[in-house]
């Protein structure tokens, strides 16, 4: 009779526990999203529509975990709106940019306070994304896919918290 030694069991036990923190964590965040009434597609389902260049209409059909990764990454939203969208948590910036973000006047908005918003619809929201916010420092991103961009307004909807995040 074979008898394993704490040692030997130490690394399954750890996969273990990895692996049921993970479920618990994407457990929750199901949970959390099917509570607010959003749908979560995978990456692969289709976007509002085909071009790239399309303004989006109709319902959202986006991911929110996605829209984060775009967001805090390729988007580089967070340099100015904050790290998941929490104004005061700024990434870490060179001297000379996180200073021009500090003296944009209007501030950027709180994306996690709706009453502070000025822009109420998906297609506004949009339309500032793509082709920028006149008065404001939001330059437009004429790189985003309108996956991208689908994305990117679902995980909007979830951080402000709206009950209806196809408008």
């Amino acid at each position: 009779m074979e008898v394993k030694t704490e040692v030997e069991r130490r690394p399954r036990m750890c996969f273990l526990i990895l692996s049921f923190d993970l479920f618990l964590s994407v457990s929750f965040s199901l949970l959390f999203i099917s509570n607010l009434g959003m749908e979560m597609l995978s990456p692969f389902d289709s976007a509002w529509a085909a071009s790239s260049t399309s303004q989006p209409s109709g319902k959202l059909n986006g991911n929110v975990m996605r829209g984060r990764e775009i967001f805090n990454g390729k988007g580089i939203c967070y340099y100015c709106h904050g790290i998941d969208g929490y104004i005061g948590r700024r990434p870490r910036l060179e001297t000379d940019t996180a200073a021009l973000i500090d003296k944009l006047n209007p501030p950027s908005s709180d994306l996690r306070n709706p009453e502070v918003l000025r822009l109420k619809t998906n297609k506004e929201r949009a339309r500032a994304i793509r082709e920028g916010h006149p008065g404001t420092g939001m330059f437009p991103d004429t790189t985003m896919t309108d996956q991208d961009l689908a994305d990117t307004l679902i995980y909007l909807a979830l951080i402000r918290k709206d009950p209806h995040p196809e408008q």
